[in-house]
């Protein structure tokens, strides 16, 4: 396996946010690839985890010298760890707002957004607190997890409580909507707030609670180049690979919609 390249030392840089440096530092000394291969590193929101699995085994097939190498989180970690310089070649983020910090900072090329998401109420199996519908998140006796603010399901969450007038009884805040899922699917929460296509991965441990409030806040995901990446043409295919028909094959089936 051989050494990813660096980042341009020009590229701009900030101070690493709390644990980032262990992040980077992880990235930088423990990603290597067979000497004869390149490396093309994505850096992708948690929610993209099985249709980017499923592309990577179809990138890797066409690429027989090629190791894709992936790194799942939270969008604002993600946005983190390119400010601080972790060397990767695509980045794709679960909002808008997230890519734009980005953007704004000169650190990828133009966006694309090439799938939406809406967040749906999930409860553990046999929904022992009776959650009946998003109004019952208000519930002092309903324990609730959310994804953190800063995070876009974070956001999207508030977007859609507020437009309900619910304010949760708010357990817990986390930095991915992986980790949401996992605490309503282990029992730790009664319910949480997760998209569509999260909840569809956990089929014997949540049950999903209809949620028509969600429907009028869509979360719009956009893919873009690093500004300078290390392997520039294998990003390109990366991209053209995502928003062609294999990929919209695997989004789709996870239940993404499209833009």
């Amino acid at each position: 396996m051989s050494r990813l390249a660096k980042l341009p030392t020009g590229a701009p840089r900030r101070a690493p946010a709390p644990g980032v440096a262990v992040v980077v530092a992880l990235v930088l000394t423990g990603c290597t690839t067979a000497s004869d291969g390149e490396t093309l590193t994505v850096l992708a929101a948690a929610s993209l985890r099985e249709p980017f699995a499923a592309l990577e085994t179809t990138f890797e097939e066409t690429h027989p010298d090629v190791d894709v190498r992936m790194s799942f989180g939270g969008s604002s970690d993600l946005a983190d760890q390119i400010e601080a310089g972790a060397p990767a070649d695509v980045v794709a983020t679960a909002d808008e707002p997230t890519m734009d910090r980005l953007s704004d900072a000169g650190l990828v090329a133009t966006p694309t957004v090439f799938a939406t998401n809406v967040l749906t109420v999930v409860v553990p199996a046999g929904n022992p607190a009776g959650v009946e519908d998003l109004a019952d998140l208000g519930r002092r006796d309903v324990d609730v997890v959310l994804c953190a603010p800063e995070v876009p399901c974070g956001r999207a969450a508030a977007a859609v409580l507020d437009a309900a007038d619910v304010t949760p009884h708010t357990v817990s805040a986390e930095p991915s909507v992986t980790d949401v899922l996992a605490k309503v699917a282990l029992g730790e929460a009664d319910a949480g707030l997760v998209y569509v296509t999260d909840a569809a991965t956990e089929p014997d441990d949540v049950e999903t609670v209809p949620t028509p409030a969600a429907a009028d806040v869509v979360n719009r995901y956009p893919l873009a180049v690093l500004a300078d990446p290390p392997a520039p043409d294998l990003a390109e295919q990366w991209v053209t690979l995502v928003t062609g028909r294999e990929g919209r094959s695997a989004l789709s089936e996870a239940g993404f919609g499209t833009p």
